[in-house]
């Protein structure tokens, strides 16, 4: 080989290594003893984790052993502490498909919502083959209503609360006042679409002000990058221009594939779109369109309570 030759090669193979480094996992310290882990798969969900002594509590553990096992190695390098706290911010895979590598002990928290969504087609399967599989694992604590466990990880305070039907039916929060962070599962993404799930918009938005009423310095979203409150409350605007807007037009007759084409949002035109998960301005807008039908239903192109 010629020295040009061995040039491009070593070049390439620089260029391969940046590329693994720029996209590895990042963990971020974020408060005492708690920390940001996010995720460089975007399929896979960050999470949160704090340490004590004599206990580790994880919020969201990726989407597979494969992601859990990634996630447990960055925790080993900070401590060695059993995972003893599991929250599960919804139902979706990708926020819990790792529970049984990070923590196979585990108290696994979440939701009674979750906790259903989870059992639901496992039971199904179940009934249709006439066997009973062993679940992969147990959501083993839940709570109903909105007000859930306060739980203190040495010495610190985690609060977990149900801001009521928003992403999906089910959605956790786990806020952290001490270090005046939050984990918000996908109630936010950083500079992103949501995938919209069988949750309640308008209460999702109220669910947002909620959080930025909170002195919170870092919010771990969902998914992408770490971010602060004025992430967040740029994803709530969306949200609320998004909710003005379909309202608007459907309340003057227009049916959804106008009101899909006329929507003006370039004030968000940097947002990530991922129409293989549902998770564009035109998805959310149906979305919302479809919760407004359900409430009031048309009924000749006017509500069904108009007369």
């Amino acid at each position: 080989m010629n020295s040009r030759t061995l040039d491009s090669i070593a070049g390439f193979i620089a260029l391969c290594l940046l590329s693994i480094c720029a996209s590895a996992a990042s963990v971020h310290k974020i408060g005492p003893d708690l920390y940001a882990y996010i995720s460089d798969n975007d399929s896979s969900a960050n999470s949160t984790f704090l340490i004590s002594d004599r206990g580790i509590l994880v919020v969201d553990t990726g989407l597979n052993s494969q992601e859990g096992r990634k996630l447990l190695d960055e925790i080993r390098k900070i401590s060695p502490a059993p995972v003893r706290w599991i929250v599960n911010t919804h139902y979706h895979p990708d926020h819990r498909g790792g529970n049984s590598v990070v923590g196979p002990d585990a108290v696994i928290i979440s939701t009674y919502e979750t906790r259903m969504a989870v059992l639901r087609p496992q039971h199904q399967q179940d009934a249709e083959t006439g066997q009973q599989a062993a679940p992969e694992y147990q959501l083993n604590e839940v709570f109903a209503g909105t007000r859930g466990p306060v739980l203190f990880v040495g010495e610190h305070e985690v609060q977990i609360y149900h801001p009521g039907p928003a992403h999906t039916m089910g959605d956790a929060v786990v806020y952290f006042p001490d270090q005046h962070a939050i984990a918000s599962g996908d109630l936010f993404l950083t500079n992103s679409c949501p995938a919209m799930d069988n949750g309640d918009m308008e209460n999702w938005i109220a669910a947002l002000d909620q959080m930025l009423a909170l002195p919170v310095e870092h919010v771990v979203p969902g998914h992408f990058e770490l971010a602060t409150k004025n992430e967040l409350r740029r994803f709530r605007n969306y949200l609320a221009e998004l909710r003005d807007q379909v309202a608007r037009m459907r309340g003057h007759g227009l049916p959804l594939e106008r009101i899909q084409k006329l929507l003006m949002l370039s004030a968000f035109k940097t947002f990530r779109q991922y129409p293989q998960y549902e998770a564009t301005f035109k998805d959310n807008a149906a979305a919302y369109y479809g919760q407004l039908e359900h409430r009031r239903p048309r009924r000749n192109g006017r509500k069904a309570d108009e007369h």
